[in-house]
């Protein structure tokens, strides 16, 4: 399995010539404190790295590590603030790609290729979405795909017999949910991204793998397979498959988002992350929801290049700076480590990047999930993330908009094209 790299070869060289470069770690003398920005602010990832800072601690009395659980949405202005600063945290959240690419600039990154020469291999490919120009400026902890997750009750009250395979055979199934009255998928088109997926989808299956490294590493849309996309994902809201006020409907806030809809019933799919399961389990008190729950990848599209096996993803992972950077990759070996990668495997986090811990994933569905990952052609970066920050928020916005009936095919492509002549 490949991870499409997303980042702007040119833009990264000349990136780092302008900041010298990422630094080195240096070895540490003395007791060491780590500052670590996660976004494990509920459970279960919240009990999972509470117990790694004690842990961790306890094998390494000369670390003390102060960590800081931040909202997700809260990293998009924190960090590019901080790494402005003179003590930015010495580990931070990272989704590599065009985020890590656009963050390079600060100088404050740590270059840790040589500091993880002994270990990088047992995380495989999927690391290299944490270089530039193959420097490694972080790593993975968890890798994520995205796929269809739908209530198998749901499905058969409406009589679906089978998950679809075909773009016509999810219209199919959109229309005999809505014909036994329930909502036939749920999305949380407040929170923007989640609105993407489909584009991104559309996109992924529409254009060539070589056609997508090409436009992102030139940041230019210039196929017309990128407008197709946009014609793919207007045709299908014109089978008005979400529930009602889904423009204004969080993702995953309370039993009212997207994903409380599907685990209470009130909807019977949504195009989301293999967290999913964690996250609507902690929306509803129905304890047997993993029974009722399954998966399936996004469908094909007829007449598209890209290969229809591919998916998209990403994955969580963190960066080390400088200022204590040979600790911080010591710590970030030991989240790729077998006995971390099995805890977070078990807790239901995500899926492992290290493969001896798949067998921990708690259930069948999880486990599919990350087969269907390991064996696709290859995941490509959510875009949003595959592009630099702003470009990756103008493409978002233009999809929103999208949803919200206003804005067209071409209009996304034009958004995503100015926002990146303006990054060059």
């Amino acid at each position: 399995m490949r991870l499409t790299r997303a980042l702007a070869a040119a833009a990264a060289l000349s990136l780092l010539a302008s900041c010298g470069g990422p630094a080195a770690p240096q070895e540490p003398t003395g007791p060491i404190t780590l500052t670590w920005w996660h976004n494990g602010t509920s459970d279960p990832i919240k009990t999972v790295w509470q117990d790694v800072v004690t842990d961790y601690q306890g094998k390494n009395p000369d670390i003390t590590i102060e960590a800081q659980p931040i909202q997700n949405e809260g990293f998009s202005t924190k960090i590019p603030l901080a790494l402005q600063s003179p003590t930015p945290p010495d580990v931070y959240q990272q989704w590599g790609g065009g985020d890590l690419a656009s963050q390079v600039t600060s100088g404050k990154l740590a270059d840790i290729t040589d500091a993880s020469k002994s270990w990088i291999s047992t995380i495989g490919d999927f690391a290299k979405g944490w270089q530039v120009d193959g420097r490694q400026l972080g790593v993975p902890f968890a890798q994520h795909v995205v796929g269809f997750w739908y209530r198998k009750d749901l499905f058969t009250q409406a009589g679906i017999t089978a998950p679809p395979t075909t773009m016509a055979e999810l219209n199919g199934a959109v229309a005999k949910l809505k014909a036994a009255g329930l909502a036939p998928i749920a999305v949380g088109g407040k929170d923007r991204w989640p609105d993407a997926f489909y584009w991104n989808y559309f996109a992924v299956r529409e254009c060539s793998q070589q056609t997508i490294e090409s436009s992102v590493k030139n940041l230019k849309l210039d196929d017309p397979c990128w407008v197709k996309a946009g014609q793919d994902l207007v045709d299908f809201l014109k089978t008005e498959p979400f529930q009602e006020g889904f423009n204004g409907t969080p993702a995953q806030q309370g039993a009212g988002s997207s994903a409380g809809l599907v685990a209470n019933g009130k909807a019977a799919m949504e195009l989301q992350g293999d967290w999913n399961p964690g996250t609507m389990s902690s929306l509803t008190e129905d304890k047997d929801l993993d029974s009722k729950v399954g998966w399936f990848p996004f469908p094909t599209v007829p007449g598209g290049q890209g290969d229809p096996e591919a998916v998209l993803g990403g994955g969580d992972g963190f960066s080390c700076t400088t200022r204590a950077a040979a600790a911080c990759a010591k710590f970030l070996e030991y989240l790729t480590g077998p006995e971390i990668q099995n805890k977070l495997a078990a807790a239901g986090t995500g899926l492992p990047v290290n493969e001896a811990a798949v067998s921990a994933l708690k259930t069948e569905n999880l486990k599919t999930v990350a087969e269907h990952g390991r064996k696709a052609p290859y995941v490509q970066m959510y875009f949003d993330r595959a592009f630099p920050t702003d470009v990756g928020a103008a493409l978002n916005e233009a999809v929103a908009n999208l949803f919200a009936g206003q804005g067209s095919p071409q209009g996304i492509v034009d958004a995503v094209n100015e926002a990146a002549d303006g990054a060059k």
